[in-house]
This record gives structure tokens, sequence and C-alpha cells, in this order.
């Protein structure tokens, strides 16, 4: 676990600082210093990236698969025992693809348990923090399932029921809670606009849910519902895809983080996979999405790497293509996208103090590639990868020399 990278152009989260000397051990970074010349020009490091919004529980396999293994079937004809070690291997693919740290966002006791196989070392993978889901009956997280099905996720109704479920998680492990205040795209049945919860509940959940220390991330496409996560005080807002200029203006005021969530919405908008009920709700969301986000970007909105991958529709290993859309929809640098998929996307679920960084007493979680990705966006590539290092440990690739 003790390792050095000596004359490597290091970005260490928040800017360039030059051919440097970074050691750890322990897992842990001990020293980050000058070097006395560029020894590896081609090279940089940079910290591993923080996926805010994520599935892992999803088909692991390759897309497209001939058995119809879809996103709706394959969780109802699969036991969970299986499912799990496909969370591994989604994880493992994101790791590849220069991820060290994942958050599960609508997670339960299976994704947990491969967290704590990757931090005990039984399995190598990235870190994983978990956020349970809080979602009413009939509502987005709930239309995932057919109704003829009864071994279903858990709902709650009622802000009793609400507490009940937040105290359940935590229990499990969970650190996070995931609420919903709209509609979605995928969940068949509903419409992007309608209401999940009442504000009653939605305040029981997050009174409860802070009272034990969880963040809780809001599912909000439609302005409406982003307006109330604000108002309930959630902590993130998931995708903001009709982010209007008066939620826009209190977001940035507030530094509330969004997770914008572009290429699955463009996939499903394209049809590839999906039902004609989610292509026409999704190509009607990207139509004006583009505009919106832009906007509220030169606003000041704090926005983080957040692709909603399943292995579905975005797939494990596609965060830095991610990023890479962050600029072009956003309109902004690459220093700032890579920002917010590293230093300001681990600040944003609680763990900025942790990783994120390349820096004394940080978690030694790195990649090393080829290029400039603060320069130039399209250097931050898998392809360009030659090593990811997580917890101190070499998981992929091998260091230089």
């Amino acid at each position: 676990m003790d390792g050095r990278l000596d004359g490597i152009r290091l970005w260490d989260g928040d800017a360039d600082r030059g051919p440097s000397v970074l050691t750890w051990s322990g897992g842990r970074i001990t020293e980050v210093q000058a070097a006395e010349r560029d020894r590896l020009p081609e090279l940089c490091a940079i910290p591993g990236l923080v996926d805010t919004h994520v599935h892992m529980l999803g088909f692991a396999g390759e897309q497209g698969d001939p058995a119809g293994r879809d996103t709706f079937t394959w969780p109802l004809v699969t036991t969970r025992e299986e499912q799990t070690l496909h969370a591994a291997a989604n994880a493992g693919k994101a790791l590849r693809g220069g991820v060290t740290t994942l958050r599960d966002l609508a997670g339960d006791e299976a994704q947990v348990a491969v967290g704590r196989a990757f931090d005990s070392g039984i399995l190598p993978g990235p870190r994983v923090r978990v956020s349970g889901p809080v979602g009413m009956t009939a509502g987005h997280l709930d239309l995932f399932t057919p109704a003829a099905v009864r071994n279903r996720p858990p709902t709650a109704d009622g802000p009793d029921a609400c507490r009940a479920l937040v105290r359940r998680w935590a229990r499990a492990g969970i650190t996070g809670i995931k609420i919903f205040t709209s509609g979605g795209v995928l969940s068949v049945g509903d419409r992007v606009g309608w209401r999940n919860h009442t504000r009653a509940e939605l305040e029981a959940t997050i009174d409860e849910a802070h009272a034990l220390g969880m963040l809780v991330a809001a599912h909000a496409h439609s302005a409406e519902g982003i307006r109330i996560a604000i108002e309930v005080g959630a902590d993130s807002v998931e995708h903001g895809t009709e982010l209007a200029e008066p939620e826009a203006a209190e977001l940035a005021r507030r530094n509330i983080p969004v997770g914008p969530t572009l290429l699955i919405n463009e996939i499903i908008a394209a049809g590839r996979g999906a039902t004609g009920e989610a292509r026409e709700k999704a190509a009607e969301l990207v139509e004006r999405r583009d505009a919106l986000l832009k906007a509220a970007a030169a606003a000041g909105v704090r926005f983080v790497l957040a692709t909603d991958a399943s292995g579905y529709f975005v797939r494990f290993g596609d965060q830095m293509a991610e990023v890479a859309r962050m600029v072009q929809v956003l309109g902004i640098d690459p220093a700032r996208a890579l920002r917010a998929a590293t230093s300001d996307a681990a600040d944003s679920i609680g763990i900025g103090g942790d990783v994120g960084r390349l820096a004394p007493g940080f978690g030694a979680d790195l990649v090393v590639l080829r290029g400039r990705p603060w320069e130039r966006i399209e250097d931050l590539d898998p392809a360009n990868i030659a090593a990811v290092v997580c917890r101190g440990r070499v998981l992929s690739g091998a260091l230089p020399g």
C-alpha cells in the first residue's frame, strides 16, 4: 500500500501544481511537494473521479443482450444474491474507468454489503456510499415494478411511515436518503410533473435523516419539483432538467449541488433501449434542457458529476464521457468540470475531507493518465488511463516505472 510518483504533473482537485512528488503509505497520502524536474512529461495524476448518482444493482453483461435482460424485467427474474455479484462487477468497471468513489442512489443492504467487501479488501473495488430511497405508493420508484408483482421495494405513506423507513435504512448501514419531488422518465404510467409525497411527508423524511446524520438527495425534473426540494431542505437535486431562473438563483445562493445526468436522458430520448413512453418524456425534457442548464451554470449553480449509470443506458466506465458532456452542455471550462467530478463531487456527498483531492492526509485515490484534462477535456478518456489507485492500492493498470 506504499507508493510514490516522482516528477509527474499533478492536478490536485483544485489546480495544476506542476511537476510534483506524490507519496502515500497505509492508504493515505503522506507528502506532496514540488519535483526537481518533469520526469513523466506525457502523464499526469488527478484525483479519482466521484460519481454521486449510480445504480449498481443492474445487469453487468453486454448491452443489447439477446436474452432480453433489460432494466425492468431482469431484476424480477434474478435472485438478489446474483444481482449483488453484478453490482460488484459494475463497480469494478467504473473503477477501471477512473472512478474511485460511487454513491448508489436507491440502494439497500446489497450495495452496503458490496461496499464493505471493497473496504475490507476482500474484493478489489472503489469506495461505495449508499442512499436508501423513501418513496410513496404509486410514486416514481414504485412504478418501476409492475402492479402484479407482490415482492416490491418498500414504500412509505404518511409522515410516520417515512420516518420509520429512514430508520430502517440507517440500521442497515446506509448513509444517505433519496426522496422524490417529481415524477420520472423511466417509471411506467406517471408523468414528470406529478407530485411525489406531500410536504409533510418530505419534511418528516428530511428531519429524520438529518437527525441521523444522513444527507438527502432529491430526484426532481420539473421546476416545481426543484422548488419543493429547495423549500423542504434537500441537500442536493438530482437531474434538475427543467431548472428555471428563480430556482437556479436560489440553488446558487444556497450552494446546493445539482447532478444533471446528461447522457442518460439523451440516450433515452434517442430511443436506445427505452419504451415509447419513456422516449417521449425524455425527448420533451431534452428539447429545452440545454439552454436552461447553461444559464444555470452561468448563474453560479453548483453542478457535480452524476451519471445515473445502471449498466443498461449509461454504462459503468462512461463517467469520463459524462464529464466531457458537462463541458459541452453547461458551457463550463475543463478545469471546472474536473472539479465537479472530483473535489466538489466529494464535498457534495459529505466526504470532501477524505477523498477528491491529492493532499497530505487524504485517501490515496488517484488516476494516472496521458494528457492534461484540465486544459483539454478530450484527454479525459479511459483509453488514456495508465493506472488507477484506490486506498493506496493499484487496482487497475500499472504505475510508471
